[in-house]
């Protein structure tokens, strides 16, 4: 055999040797390494920095190392570290009780008070990278809200004070500034480019305060609403973790794609599902941070859910398209206009509007008091409503405004059953711990019913049937009775729950009892039954 076939064959052995290595790690559950092992080589995509060749990996067919650039990206991503001061004993104070100057035991908890502790400092840490030069630094609004110090540390263990520019909750996105003047040599910028899904993508932040940790995945999808805000989210499969809220996710140009700010987790650690915030609503957000030190978005003072099949068959509506208007917040902007509860919104300034969150973020989109031009749909027929838009309130205020709600904790049996919808009703002031005088309660539903399927609970309280006010089960049941002589497939129900309000299609298929009677009570000769 010859030197060189044999040269040949022992490469081959010693390759063949390592791919079975790489097989035991898969074995061992590092799934990634075995696909890292089949995926073909992919070089860098653009951008100046990284025009450069991309270095091979181990093995042949692997994709390049990511070596290049996180040397890149980590100088630019900074740990977080916050702390949040405490009162002296205010804690331990107010449950003590003020006992009378005769007292025996006067003297032992006023001396007891004095001595009281001062409360131990919160401490957190997250992450955040610099987006210019002169030591502007993104980070979590979860991260930097309601804190007193903000220290700033590199990955060379360089430390800065920092405060607070400006920070957005609806977004969480937190503006801070380095406090220095010192020019900082490596910053990081915003991706125009919306990225593909299956994109690479890494994760660079502190978690668990292990600063510079670099993790490696792809875009598992976009557009993802995760129940925080109208905004979408990116969701990607690099490993996050606690510590990397406010960290960059990055594309293979080194360009940030998303601010990393949730995790889905049973167990609390990475299990491959994080969320970020898109590069386009940070750097929009920034913007206007850096600008003016908030972010002032387009209010029109309305509650509003989405349609479905049930809800639309009851409006007339063909398709469930739209945003249904469920409650007018009083002293809001909607409230000075036309619009009604009821309303269905399927445009604004001629822009369509599929849903409510793109009714929320198109209204956002907005400035505070620009007029906006809605099309809606009532009673059968499309109209416009102009509104001028006022400014989002803060958390606190617009839970003020939206009122307080009912108590449901307890409540009687009784009440008029409807049978075939597996609700029994009550007035609402008849209900215990009422705090409304309008409207019908529900104080009872049967677990197996439409009513139930369709979340309607003990305490809710429906205020209207097909538009129309209700005081008494009577009212609903006449309300449902007419749907069904209409034909109607479901029945239109406004109703409120603690402080929201919504909008429910309720199946009402007809019963065969319907022409007797829509609801099960007693005759008077079944009351007097028994009786002497």
């Amino acid at each position: 055999m010859a030197s060189g076939q044999l040269e040949d064959e022992r490469r081959e052995k010693r390759a063949f040797g390592r791919v079975k290595s790489a097989g035991a790690f898969l074995g061992a559950g590092l799934l990634g390494a075995g696909l890292l092992a089949a995926m073909p080589a992919m070089p860098f995509l653009g951008g100046d920095a990284f025009a450069q060749e991309a270095r091979q990996g181990p093995l042949p067919g692997s994709p390049p190392t990511f070596a290049d650039l996180a040397d890149k990206v980590r100088p630019a991503v900074v740990s977080v570290n916050v702390k949040s001061r405490g009162a002296v004993g205010e804690t331990a104070q107010k449950d003590l009780p003020d006992l009378p100057q005769d007292h025996p035991l006067r003297e032992f908890f006023d001396q007891f008070k004095q001595n009281q502790p001062e409360r131990r400092p919160s401490r957190a840490q997250g992450s955040g990278f610099l987006i210019s030069p002169d030591g502007y630094v993104v980070t979590n609004h979860h991260v930097a809200d309601k804190v007193d110090e903000i220290e700033i540390t590199f990955e060379n263990e360089e430390k800065y004070k920092a405060k607070v520019v400006g920070s957005d909750a609806r977004t969480d996105i937190a503006l801070l500034k380095i406090d220095s003047k010192k020019k900082f040599d490596n910053w990081l910028e915003f991706e125009d480019t919306p990225p593909r899904v299956g994109d690479w993508v890494l994760a660079v932040g502190n978690p668990f305060g292990l600063g510079g940790t670099v993790t490696a995945g792809i875009v598992s999808a976009a557009g993802r609403d995760i129940g925080s805000g109208p905004y979408d989210f990116i969701q990607i499969d690099a490993a996050v973790n606690r510590g990397n809220s406010g960290g960059p996710a990055v594309d293979l140009k080194g360009k940030v794609i998303g601010v990393n700010t949730a995790i889905y987790s049973p167990s609390g650690g990475s299990v491959g599902i994080a969320f970020a915030i898109p590069a386009s609503t940070a750097k929009d957000v920034v913007d206007k941070l850096r600008e003016k030190g908030k972010v002032s978005s387009g209010w029109l003072g309305v509650q509003i859910q989405n349609l479905d099949e049930n809800i639309a068959e009851s409006q007339g509506l063909k398709t469930a398209k739209g945003a249904l208007v469920a409650k007018i917040i009083a002293d809001g902007p909607a409230a000075k206009s036309e619009l009604k509860a009821r309303d269905v919104i399927q445009q604004v300034n001629g822009r369509a509007v599929g849903n409510s969150r793109e009714l929320a973020r198109t209204i956002a989109a907005l400035p505070p008091g620009a007029d906006a031009k809605l099309r809606v749909f009532r009673n059968g027929e499309e109209r416009e409503i102009t509104v001028k838009l006022g400014e989002f309130p803060a958390n606190d205020k617009l839970a003020s405004l939206r009122g307080g709600g009912n108590d449901d904790s307890d409540s009687s049996g009784s009440g008029k059953e409807l049978e075939d919808l597996g609700l029994t009703l009550i007035p609402a002031p008849e209900f215990p711990g009422a705090k409304t005088k309008e409207g019908v309660a529900i104080v009872n539903v049967d677990p197996n019913s439409k009513a139930a399927d369709q979340g309607l609970r003990r305490g809710d309280v429906i205020v209207e049937v097909n538009g129309k006010t209700v005081s008494s089960p009577d009212d609903v049941v006449d309300g449902i009775r007419a749907a069904r002589q209409k034909n109607k497939k479901n029945v239109l129900l406004q109703v409120r729950s603690r402080d929201q309000q919504r909008f429910i299609g309720l199946p009402i298929d007809k019963s065969d009892e319907d022409e007797e009677s829509e609801a099960k009570e007693p005759t008077g000769s079944e009351k007097n039954k028994g009786k002497r």
